[in-house]
């Protein structure tokens, strides 16, 4: 999970940028744009909060998937080792899509807070321009949970969840499927496990697969949780779909999309062969030890 964070976040700030922010342009334009108001620094805005439970979230995400491929194996087969198919797959990575909402919505609220927050916290800049886009609000991850909780609830802390839903079920179905059968092509007859380079080649095609899918809903997701700091414009996930598109056309729903895709590849692949390694060398330790 920490690997993704690093490999992926920078790309992660202009995909937020694009997406719910205004004036940035093109891809490029964005890029240069933050680089030079906020220097390299500004690439890794909110970047704390989800490499700090990135591990809880990765973990819950994988486990379910895993523990559920099982069960329906068991269910099946009588065998939970026996090998899942394309179903027991899709139905795991619709069950993890579903559980990693409740700890991913307050993790991505919180980052796109700080992300969209182009101007450094003082206290000066604080009270200066605190309505304007883009004006500090947040000294960091703990006092924007605070902010938020104090002012809009629990509820608040959870805004954008349905979006997060519609996003994160096909989103995981094409993230899992893709890795699974892609990782089981590349891999030559006779192999008992797939090498090093098969996990990071099938892990980042599956990002970029997943990405690509989920863009629109992540489009939506991203407006949700950025409003509500300066103002209020969206009443919901329908009222958010309905003013984007009459505000900015279909187009709108595809916003960062390329940065989406390629940032889904060295980030997914980054996940996909951390998690394979560690769990290849903790059984490793474990059949040693017993």
């Amino acid at each position: 999970g920490i690997a993704s964070v690093v490999a992926g976040h920078p790309l992660d700030t202009v995909k937020t940028r694009l997406q719910a922010g205004q004036g940035y342009g093109n891809t490029l334009k964005c890029v240069l744009t933050v680089y030079r108001n906020e220097s390299l620094t500004g690439f890794f805005k909110g970047m704390s909060f989800p490499l700090a439970s990135i591990g809880i979230y990765s973990s819950v995400v994988f486990g379910v998937f895993s523990n559920t491929q099982r069960f329906l194996s068991q269910l099946r087969h009588g065998d939970p080792d026996a090998a899942p198919s394309l179903g027991d797959m899709t139905l795991a990575s619709l069950v993890a899509g579903v559980i990693s909402v409740g700890i991913g919505t307050p993790v991505e609220l919180v980052k796109i807070r700080l992300q969209m927050q182009t101007q450094p916290y003082t206290k000066a800049n604080a009270k200066l321009n605190s309505t304007a886009p883009g004006s500090p609000v947040y000294r960091g991850p703990i006092h924007c949970l605070r902010i938020i909780l104090q002012k809009e609830g629990v509820p608040g802390i959870y805004r954008g969840n349905v979006a997060m839903l519609l996003r994160d079920v096909p989103g995981y179905c094409a993230y899992f499927v893709p890795y699974a059968v892609f990782c089981d092509w590349i891999t030559p007859h006779g192999s008992i496990a797939p090498n090093p380079f098969a996990i990071w080649m099938a892990g980042g095609v599956a990002g970029a697969v997943s990405w690509a899918v989920c863009t629109p809903m992540d489009v939506v997701k991203s407006r949700l949780q950025a409003d509500g700091v300066y103002s209020n414009q969206y009443k919901g996930t329908i009222d958010c779909m309905l003013q984007s598109y009459q505000n900015e056309g279909l187009k709108v729903f595809f916003r960062g999309l390329m940065v989406n895709t390629i940032r889904g590849f060295p980030s997914s692949a980054a996940m996909f062969l951390g998690y394979e390694l560690s769990l290849k060398a903790m059984k490793r330790c474990q059949s040693e030890t017993n």
